[in-house]
């Protein structure tokens, strides 16, 4: 039986570059979605999942990440005044209890693995969620709500899974799978990004993943022996030899790569759409530049 998930480190310290010129004096993170900032959507799935204490380690530039979080007296004044209820319903969600929520500075950006030795002393000795919010997952039930349900059952470490067209797998860290359990996989390696013909299996590592503090001493090892970006994945990978306690788990749900122009805008769509007070709008324009595109041919 795995200990209890508790907290979750947010690795928000990139600069965005994608979109720029938006991030020039906007964090990416809170960049929006449909009405809610993309860490928002991150921030209400690791509560869902039972997350107590959040840990997001930043850069230079994003205090704009740290004011959202947050509370706005004035404004909070305004709406109750105004008897906005439900907008201030909605304004509280964002709130940050003090003491839930710690900030990190990653200084170099030496990659996802150093971003996340950062927060180690933070840690202590127990398993910890990492959450990219540029993965947004549309989900019945949350993915680390599955995931962390998944894991009181196996411990060990946990990462999610997704099927990739042979073509993708050099985007991804791909896993080696030795035994396959259906939802669940375990593993017997992982490859960074490998080229097509390459891939040991079509199972794609996404942003996911819930990781024992042994990784931690992983990336304290990598961090001392090698220069250049520290993968999470060779210190995940490291724990497979060490302790063969690895697992993917298949998520149920659509996953966005909001990291990127087009997967933004499909998942802006696809949200939009599953939005009681948008969806006839945003379907009936949808369905009129379908028409013209087909008059057009």
């Amino acid at each position: 039986m795995g200990k209890k998930v508790t907290k979750a480190i947010f690795p928000v310290a990139g600069m965005g570059t994608r979109f720029l010129p938006a991030t020039k004096s906007v964090p990416k993170e809170i960049m929006t979605l449909v009405d809610r900032p993309l860490v928002q959507y991150a921030i209400d799935e690791a509560r869902a999942a039972g997350i107590k204490e959040f840990i997001f380690v930043t850069s230079r530039g994003k205090g704009a990440l740290e004011d959202y979080f947050d509370h706005a007296p004035q404004l909070e004044h305004l709406l109750r005044k105004k008897g906005k209820d439900q907008l201030l319903e909605t304004l509280q969600n964002t709130n940050m209890e003090s003491g839930a929520i710690a900030y990190i500075r990653q200084h170099k950006a030496l990659g996802l693995g150093h971003a996340v030795w950062c927060a180690r002393r933070l840690i202590a000795n127990e398993p910890f969620a990492v959450m990219l919010p540029d993965d947004v997952i549309a989900a019945e039930t949350p993915c680390l709500q599955q995931m962390v349900e998944a894991h009181a059952e196996t411990g060990g470490n946990m990462v999610a899974a997704m099927e990739v067209e042979p073509e993708k797998a050099s985007s991804y860290g791909m896993l080696d799978i030795e035994e396959d359990m259906g939802q669940m996989v375990k593993v017997k390696g992982m490859v960074e990004k490998p080229k097509a013909d390459e891939s040991p299996s079509n199972l794609a590592v996404i942003g996911r993943y819930i990781l024992e503090p042994s990784v931690l001493r992983n990336l304290n090892q990598i961090k001392s022996g090698s220069g250049g970006e520290i993968q999470l994945t060779d210190a995940i990978a490291r724990d497979i030899e060490q302790n063969g306690n690895v697992y993917g788990y298949r998520f149920k749900g659509q996953r966005f790569d909001c990291g990127s122009k087009s997967g933004f805008l499909q998942a802006t769509v696809a949200f939009g759409l599953a939005r009681e007070d948008l969806r006839d709008d945003l379907h009936s324009y949808l369905h009129s530049l379908m028409q013209v595109d087909k008059a057009a041919q």
